[in-house]
């Protein structure tokens, strides 16, 4: 039986870990949905997240889009565990040779930005750009620890989880943070 769990109790202060864990529902400050340019319910960790949170994160989401590729943007987080949701838009994954490594980058630091402007400390996020954007979970790992430790040591008390329920994509991330 799968049990819910506040941030707080899987990570310490400062830590950037990995969970084989379902981002809805974890608690903390922000909760960050890998998203399409239009802001509107997807399929996979989108739809599940639009569904957990209810039909009022739609309504808000919407008039925030349309966003292009390194954008985010913020609603709260109505129904979920979080008190906010971040919307990013990731670069689609075109073999790494047409500057994608660069987009997810500003894809993370758009994230980062966001949080840090609204006052959440504790983030729980999806591997951006590692579903149907079609991102290698290895590649897409790299950037987003890189910007989560940047993240963590840049203000006191800062927690980034990394949820992930496909397991080669935990495993990637894991493998980054454990060796």
């Amino acid at each position: 039986m799968e049990m819910d769990f506040r941030i707080e109790d899987t990570v310490l202060e400062g830590r950037v870990v990995a969970v084989n864990q379902d981002l809805a529902r974890i608690g903390c400050d922000a909760v960050v949905l890998s998203a399409h340019p239009t802001l509107l319910p997807g399929g996979g960790v989108s739809g599940a997240l639009h569904r957990a949170a209810g039909p009022e994160l739609a309504r808000a989401a919407g008039p925030l889009g349309p966003l292009a590729p390194g954008e985010a943007a913020a609603t709260p987080g109505f129904a979920l565990p979080a008190r906010m949701v971040i919307h990013a838009v990731a670069p689609p994954w075109s073999g790494g040779g047409r500057g994608e490594a660069e987009g997810l980058a500003r894809c993370y630091a758009a994230v980062f930005r966001v949080a840090a402007a609204s006052g959440a400390r504790s983030l729980a996020i999806p591997a951006i750009g590692a579903g149907i954007y079609g991102w290698p979970p290895d590649a897409a790992a790299a950037i987003g620890v890189a910007a989560a430790r940047e993240f963590v040591v840049a203000g006191p008390g800062r927690r980034v989880v990394f949820a992930l329920l496909d397991l080669t994509a935990f495993r990637a991330f894991s493998d980054l943070l454990t060796g």
